[in-house]
């Protein structure tokens, strides 16, 4: 066996040969196979859990563990090198908090042939580990030890993989500052319009939400006051307001906030797994400009009584509202003159990564949903303005909001919110 160090090479002995990983978390292992211009063809030159069969390269489990088969010979003569990646399951870990990873080839028998231990890593959740590349009429294997700090989109950016812009999002105000490197969530959710720059989209999003049945839907562009109705359902669009008066001018007195969302499951290429998003819902009290009190997961109800939340909800996992607020309007505090009602990703998943984010008003007293909005296409962000409700002229009224900002705790959401606030 030959211990091998960052950058050393030696000649592969054999046609067919086992790339395994030993990693203290868990974690994957898949193949990119790159023409000598270091860049993919296409979606068919990614070997992974969902795709683990390439041209010459096999994901196995064997042990209950992940391994590479490569026969070298069944590889196209256009694929330069097959590079192994491993990739932590945790998005919001690093290889730097976790003992250095150890790839492993193995002859088909199992005896082993090369091993690397790849030490320096810090802030990196993606590594290539080592790569089988051509040499004449032969095959070597090469100790890389490259890591990504900035996850899955730099890794294939840097393999000829375009990643384009997050789509138009009607419901989010533009932003000044670029987002920041899409999330290190591994393969199981990559960034939206990842593109071979030869080849065509690597799956599609998937179908929007289907529409409510009984709507009262707003004209579009509209951005006035709408009115409550009974038995109908009111949609907002962004920088709408409602009254919170139900028919015949009576005043709401309990509401409920839910907010909800779903993990996107991946069609296409990177289809079929998905890994759980934890979103927060918070809701911060001002008063005069300042923040005066938050409720959020570590503090479920505000200091006058007024407001409660639900709980934590760290999946995003099951049907209807995934968290939700409760508000007694009558008992909030004279002083407060603004609720903000916001959603942020403690992992620091974007909303790229969620589907059906919304926010909806329900009558506490009689279970009627009064008015939803609902957030369409992903978002590079991992923060959002939901929703606010500001007392005017003696009264409260609700107005959607969903902007973006880039902030993973309901603290981070303080400076955001303020810019809403009547």
């Amino acid at each position: 066996m030959t211990v091998l160090t960052k950058g050393q090479n030696a000649p592969l002995p054999g046609s067919d040969v086992l790339v395994s990983i030993g990693v203290c978390a868990p974690a994957d292992l898949s193949a990119l196979l790159v023409t000598d211009a270091m860049s993919v063809r296409s979606d068919a030159d990614f070997v992974f859990y969902n795709q683990p069969t390439g041209p010459g390269v096999d994901l196995q489990n064997r042990s209950n563990r992940p391994v590479l088969r490569v026969r070298t010979d069944a590889v196209p003569t256009d694929i330069h090198a097959v590079r192994a990646v491993i990739t932590l399951d945790d998005a919001s870990s690093s290889f730097g908090r976790l003992g250095a990873p150890v790839a492993h080839v193995t002859d088909a028998r199992g005896t082993e042939l090369f091993t690397y231990t790849i030490n320096g890593l810090s802030s990196e959740s993606v590594v290539v580990a080592l790569e089988l590349y051509r040499r004449g009429a032969g095959w070597k294997v090469r100790a890389v030890g490259q890591g990504y700090a900035g996850g899955f989109a730099d890794l294939v950016r840097d393999h000829g993989v375009a990643v384009d812009d997050a789509p138009a999002v009607t419901h989010a105000a533009p932003v000044t500052t670029p987002p920041p490197p899409a999330s290190a969530s591994g393969y199981a959710s990559p960034p939206r319009g990842l593109t071979p720059q030869s080849s065509a989209p690597l799956g599609s999003a998937p179908p929007p939400p289907a529409p409510p049945t009984r709507p009262a839907p707003a004209p579009p562009g509209a951005s006035g006051e709408v009115s409550l109705t009974k038995n109908r359902r009111v949609d907002l669009s962004k920088g709408q307001k409602v009254s919170l008066r139900k028919d015949g001018g009576v005043a709401l007195t309990r509401i409920r906030m839910g907010l909800g969302w779903d993990p996107i499951r991946r069609g296409g290429f990177f289809g079929g797994r998905q890994r759980d998003i934890d979103l927060d819902a918070s809701v911060l009290m001002f008063t005069r400009g300042q923040v005066a009190d938050i409720v959020y997961y570590g503090s479920l109800r505000s200091d006058d009584n007024s407001i409660e939340h639900s709980g934590d909800n760290l999946t995003g996992q099951g049907e209807g509202d995934d968290e939700v607020i409760n508000v007694d309007l009558t008992a909030i505090h004279p002083a407060i003159d603004n609720l903000v009602f916001a959603v942020t990703s403690y992992q620091g998943q974007t909303f790229q990564e969620v589907d059906n984010a919304y926010c909806r008003l329900v009558d506490e007293t009689t279970g009627a949903e009064l008015a939803r909005f609902t957030l369409a296409g992903g978002m590079a962000f991992t923060g959002v303005t939901m929703a606010v409700i500001s007392r005017e002229n003696g009264e409260w009224k609700l107005r959607a909001v969903g902007d973006g900002f880039h902030g993973k705790t309901p603290r981070d959401a303080v400076p955001h919110a303020a810019r809403h606030l009547a």
